[in-house]
């Protein structure tokens, strides 16, 4: 096995607090002061605290071969081994028909029910007791299923498994897109015209300054929430024609409607 050489800085810290980051510069890859042939060795060199040698993709398809070919193509660069890292992937029925590509490319597949994504990718449970079972360092999610779900990294966390994404208060601050408008327009980011535009939270700049979490209580996201078809019509006629309807949650462009005036009333009963 090949071996790649790194130094750390000159003036790095050995024990670093959960508050400071390492950055690591090509001249460190470049060195000659430090062996580093594994993922330990790479993560005792550099002062870390978690060593992850085996990643569950909680994803199909082109996600999990894009995660796949990055990760080998880095640890090859790094370590001369691009299967320093494992991989294990969530194989449906659907995913076996197809012959996928992402499953010849895994180095350990679990079979998972077939059905919509709440049987498999996008369920939570289901993602953790097989990382549990395996088991594996940490969790890859890419994009859609349960990627934007604040409870994955909530439960693998509790479970001592690490999330590869942003963490669970990102996500629930983040995640609905009704809340996270609110926050931005509170903090006068602009945005595109919607059926809250008109909403802010008091002295949230000021919260912010002083370190504060900023939550949006329920009564005010409520008045962000559009409950019935008369609630629509008169929003969409507030905002102008022609209007798209999004679900608050939910990512990857499904659900998206575009509506115009003739055709507003009957599709919004949907």
């Amino acid at each position: 096995m090949g071996k790649s050489t790194v130094k750390p800085g000159g003036t790095r810290k050995k024990n670093l607090s959960k508050d400071e980051l390492v950055v690591i510069t090509a001249d460190d890859v470049d060195s000659q002061h430090h062996m580093v042939a594994t993922p330990t060795e790479f993560v005792r060199t550099f002062g870390g605290k978690r060593v992850i040698e085996k990643v569950l993709i909680a994803n199909n398809g082109i996600a999990a071969v894009k995660c796949m070919r990055s990760i080998r193509k880095w640890a090859y660069e790094l370590f001369g081994n691009e299967k320093a890292i494992k991989f294990v992937v969530m194989v449906s029925p659907d995913d076996l028909k197809a012959n996928a590509e992402f499953i010849r490319m895994a180095d350990l597949s679990v079979t998972v029910p077939g059905g919509t994504n709440n049987y498999n990718y996008a369920n939570t449970e289901l993602i953790l007791d097989i990382a549990k079972r395996i088991p594996v360092q940490a969790v890859w999610a890419g994009w859609g299923h349960a990627s934007e779900n604040p409870k994955l990294p909530e439960l693998l966390h509790a479970h001592g498994i690490t999330f590869i994404g942003p963490p669970e208060h990102a996500m629930w601050a983040l995640g609905d897109k009704i809340a996270s408008s609110i926050l931005a327009q509170s903090a006068n980011v602009p945005t595109l015209p919607w059926n809250g535009m008109d909403i802010r939270l008091d002295d949230a700049l000021e919260r912010v300054a002083a370190g504060e979490c900023i939550t949006v209580p329920e009564d005010v996201y409520a008045r962000g929430c559009i409950k019935s078809m008369k609630d629509g019509l008169e929003a969409a006629i507030k905002i102008g024609f022609p209007v798209m309807i999004k679900a608050s949650e939910g990512g990857g462009g499904k659900g998206k409607k575009k509506k115009v005036p003739t055709r507003l009333c009957v599709d919004t009963t949907a």
